[in-house]
């Protein structure tokens, strides 16, 4: 390419750049993809920030659920759509991560086939138990696994899950074993694990947070470096003295490699800055949230982070999807 063309490429390419910041997201509404069903745990978040970035940047956001596999379905279809803009992605760990550590066909790539936009918040896992066993801590949990190995069901909501892994750190760390049970909701987890057909559970706080409060379950440790407002009563794990047993969900925004940096930086900024709402901020708290926020760069180096941690884990649980 001569010079001039190259020159003339460059000023197109900048108009359109200028033209897109100042339409975007204006032309037709912005698709908010959650691989997941309706009604998830994740649903609530999406569904709060798809409102408040429709009305702080006059667009129309809307969430479109598309679950299945694990979540590949709807990042597949996001990492696959146009990258202008009108195309996002909400998504967490159990569907990022997994797609790299736990599939030897890759779906997509977190980092190659996404450009990073924000995270939003973390909600950490818990590690918790029937109530009905004598089990009243996190080190009688550890006695009770050694000492009766094989004998204790965890459920997940699938393999590759926040709640698969979390268990799966759990038996790394402590050198237990425990008989994984993947089911494909959280209600059905929570019905065999009150029926007594499963005895452990490393959920999101969330989760379980009522059956906990009603004296179903036993909550016996959150796998974060400190409590959450949820269970406000029970320790944290690094509290507890396993810093290494930390397990959160974390929340983040992202688009289609290539889209413009206009539209992804913009973004950005509007989320940190609805971040510090406190009207927001009482919400997220409610729900068990931990805000954060920060530059895309940060969410890039939190996945690379996860994929090796996480990684580490699959390999040692020996868990693979083909």
């Amino acid at each position: 390419m001569s010079m001039a063309k190259f020159l003339v490429a460059f000023v197109l390419c900048s108009a359109a750049f200028t033209s897109l910041a100042q339409t975007w997201p204006t032309a037709r509404p912005v698709k908010v993809i959650v691989p997941s069903a309706p009604g998830g745990s994740s649903d609530p978040l999406a569904r709060m920030f798809a409102e408040e970035l429709g009305v702080a940047l006059g667009g129309n956001f809307i969430v479109e659920n598309r679950p299945g596999a694990n979540g590949n379905v709807g990042a597949s279809f996001a990492a696959k759509a146009e990258s202008d803009g009108y195309t996002l992605l909400f998504s967490w760990p159990g569907t990022l991560v997994s797609a790299v550590t736990m599939y030897k066909a890759k779906p997509f790539h977190p980092i190659n086939d996404f450009e990073p936009i924000v995270l939003i918040g973390s909600i950490p896992n818990v590690i918790a138990v029937d109530a009905k066993l004598p089990i009243k801590s996190l080190n009688d949990l550890t006695a009770y696994a050694k000492q009766h190995p094989g004998k204790l069901n965890f459920g997940s909501t699938g393999s590759g899950s926040s709640w698969h892994l979390a268990a799966e750190l759990y038996k790394k760390v402590m050198g237990v074993q425990m008989v994984h049970v993947p089911y494909t909701s959280p209600a059905a987890v929570n019905k065999d694990l009150i029926g007594g057909d499963l005895q452990v559970v490393f959920p999101g706080t969330m989760a379980i947070a009522s059956l906990v409060k009603d004296g179903r379950l036993r909550a016996l440790a959150i796998m974060a470096d400190s409590r959450t407002s949820v269970l406000p009563a029970i320790p944290s794990t690094k509290e507890l003295g396993f810093p290494e047993l930390e397990s959160t969900t974390w929340f983040a925004l992202l688009a289609p490699k290539g889209t413009s940096p206009v539209i992804t930086n913009k973004v950005n900024q509007t989320v940190n800055v609805l971040l510090t709402k406190p009207a927001l901020r009482e919400k997220m708290t409610n729900l068990g949230y931990t805000i954060l926020g920060g530059p895309p760069q940060q969410l890039t180096a939190l996945m690379k982070s996860e994929i090796v941690k996480w990684g580490e884990v699959v390999e040692f649980s020996g868990a693979k999807i083909d």
